[in-house]
């Protein structure tokens, strides 16, 4: 746990306050933030709590619970959306499973996981449409249509196998912030 103070030191900073202002702020006495921060002292529930809630951070991005980090997995988790090139929906069902079995374990993939799972959800969507329109304008006959819906189609599919390998790309290089675009949260 002698992470936890200089989570907080990190979180603290980024935010631009001073120790005073969050001593301050949380109605904790200062010489307990430089405790805390020091490593001297881990904070209790209450402490925790008020400082967490000044920071505006969840209590679990603190503490992490037990997490370990492990960058092989999230690059293996972010390739395992390529598994729609082998059947329909494994985009979803394959990183959905190593989501659920490893989101309280591993830092990170509960945010991550749910951030891809929302872009391959709504990429899904999108697809299926796609192909679904093209078929239906190529039996009506509507040639210019159809074709535009082709394109759209190949385009997706082009994203969908350039998004995880860049993403795997990143997070090699320890960078993993970098997430796919959301538009609307389905999984939280």
């Amino acid at each position: 746990m002698n992470e936890i103070g200089n989570k907080i030191r990190e979180i603290r900073k980024k935010k631009g306050f001073s120790q005073e202002e969050l001593a301050e702020l949380s109605k904790i006495n200062l010489r307990t933030v430089q405790r805390i921060e020091n490593n001297e002292t881990d904070p209790r529930g209450a402490t925790l709590n008020l400082i967490c809630k000044v920071l505006e951070i969840n209590i679990e991005d603190i503490l992490d619970y037990g997490k370990t980090t492990d960058k092989n997995f999230l690059i293996y988790f972010h390739l395992s959306v390529l598994a729609f090139l082998a059947f329909p929906i494994g985009n979803i069902i394959l990183p959905l499973t190593l989501w659920l079995t490893k989101k309280d374990k591993i830092v990170g993939l509960k945010e991550i996981g749910a951030n891809l799972l929302n872009f391959q959800i709504l990429w899904s969507i999108a697809s299926f449409l796609s192909v679904t329109v093209y078929a239906f304008n190529k039996i009506m006959h509507y040639e210019l249509v159809s074709n535009a819906f082709v394109y759209i189609a190949i385009t997706l599919y082009l994203l969908n196998v350039f998004l995880p390998i860049a993403f795997a790309i990143k997070i090699k290089r320890s960078k993993t912030k970098w997430m796919y675009p959301n538009f609307i949260r389905i999984i939280k």
